[in-house]
């Protein structure tokens, strides 16, 4: 019986071992990839794999930030996140609010900020369950540890979705106003901002109703953005 009971003991240790094993090569193995990503663009992300599969041709063109009119990321942190560069990934007041408003019965909302969606799409595939968000948490640590606020903004503005199979600033300025996204005026980069929470059923040309209503709002506040230096941790992009 003692025996039998070590024998138990040793296979328990072993499998402990093998799982520790595991669990340290996969911690390994993903700061490796998000460490490659800091110097390597991604490639592609869930949502145009996803599109690729069901037959759809993806519009998606990379630019790097110091390319980007400066206006867009502005856009982004109005609509998205604006306390981007003050955060360490996640916002604690946004979370609360959101929680506080899904109790009282609104419509689901989100406190996700822009380097989480960022963690979501460079790594990750869309959904709501705990696991994808635990590690959505995780990788969003990675990248604010690993990257830095720049490389986050840039990889974020070229694999959002931007519209039905378009993906990118850059491909959403083609998109809506035949132009590259270095020449997006104001009133453009803030249509394009206010296509992002749902870009399979808005369109950034002559917008409407609430949409027309986000727009303009987002116009308005590039310009505090702007001055009170909101997107200061961009560096160069944010003195233009």
């Amino acid at each position: 019986m003692a025996r039998v009971r070590g024998r138990a003991r040793g296979w328990a240790g072993r499998i402990a071992g093998w799982l520790l094993a595991l669990v340290l090569w996969a911690v390994l193995l993903s700061v490796l990839w998000v460490l490659a990503y800091r110097f390597i663009d991604p490639p592609t992300s869930s949502l145009m794999i996803r599109d690729r599969m069901q037959g759809h041709s993806v519009k998606q063109t990379w630019l790097d930030l110091k390319d980007i009119d400066p206006d867009m990321p502005r856009a982004v942190i109005t609509s998205e996140d604006r306390n981007f560069c003050t955060h360490n990934g996640f916002d604690v007041e946004a979370i609360a609010s959101a929680m506080k408003g899904n109790l009282m019965g609104e419509r689901f909302r989100g406190g996700s900020t822009i380097t989480q969606q960022t963690a979501k799409n460079a790594f990750l595939w869309s959904g709501r369950s705990w696991v994808r968000k635990g590690l959505e948490a995780y990788f969003t640590v990675l990248i604010e540890w690993l990257w830095g606020k720049p490389r986050i903004m840039e990889v974020y503005l070229n694999l959002a979705e931007t519209g039905i199979h378009t993906y990118g600033v850059e491909e959403g300025a083609k998109r809506y106003y035949g132009k590259s996204a270095r020449d997006l005026s104001r009133r453009e980069a803030a249509r394009i901002a206010a296509v992002l929470p749902s870009p399979k059923k808005r369109e950034a040309i002559n917008p409407t109703g609430q949409q027309r209503r986000l727009a303009k709002n987002i116009e308005r506040w590039i310009k505090v953005v702007k001055n009170e230096k909101l997107d200061a941790c961009l560096g160069p992009q944010s003195a233009r």
